[in-house]
């Protein structure tokens, strides 16, 4: 763990992996509902950070985070939010034989995984979901799109997404979704937040 000053209020914490950094940001929250936490703005993790945000004393926060006992992330901290997906995707043939398999076991691998939102970014609502293992990691498209569909489930390196929204995108696209990932009138507005443990099933037609 490497604490690192953010102006004159914020820490950012830097962690060996994303594990590492998903349990300590379930730390954080469990340390901040319990009130034993300093006040903080927000807590934002990513890849393998979590920002600190909005701290009245950052010195002596940053001191004591490197004694930590942090426990590792529990495997049910949630009830699992299951969206329905038609395997439907352009990429899903290209992906299947990059796995070496088939397109209907492509999508049996897919769906046999339990994901888990380890940071959001990029659009309002989207996820980034860990998971899938290693050796089913895909390359990012050579060409990005200029429109990715509005529902779109994606690969690219280690992650699983979902498209909140159209928009220009460059992962590997492999099947759709109906369901809303995003509403300004919702709370959270966001279905998917970091924490979130999220499973994919076939849409039954």
């Amino acid at each position: 763990m490497k604490v690192l000053p953010v102006g004159d209020r914020a820490l950012l914490v830097e962690l060996a992996d994303a594990p590492e950094a998903q349990a300590l940001h379930a730390e954080l929250l469990r340390r901040r509902a319990a009130g034993s936490l300093p006040p903080v703005r927000e807590i934002v993790p990513a890849a393998r950070t979590v920002l600190l945000d909005g701290l009245d004393a950052p010195a002596a926060l940053a001191r004591q985070l490197p004694q930590w006992t942090v426990p590792p992330l529990p495997p049910r901290a949630q009830d699992v939010i299951e969206i329905p997906v038609r395997y439907d995707g352009p990429d899903l043939a290209e992906v299947a034989a990059h796995w070496r398999t088939s397109e209907e076991e492509a999508v049996r691998i897919h769906t046999a995984t339990e994901y888990r939102v380890a940071f959001c970014g990029f659009a309002p609502g989207f996820g980034y979901l860990t998971g899938l293992p290693e050796q089913f990691a895909v390359e990012r498209r050579a060409s990005p799109r200029t429109s990715v569909p509005q529902g779109s489930l994606a690969l690219a390196g280690p992650y699983t997404g979902l498209y909140p929204r159209s928009s220009p995108g460059g992962w590997q696209l492999i099947g759709t979704t109906d369901t809303v990932l995003w509403d300004a009138t919702r709370e959270p507005a966001a279905l998917l937040t970091p924490g979130a443990r999220v499973r994919f099933t076939v849409e039954r037609r």
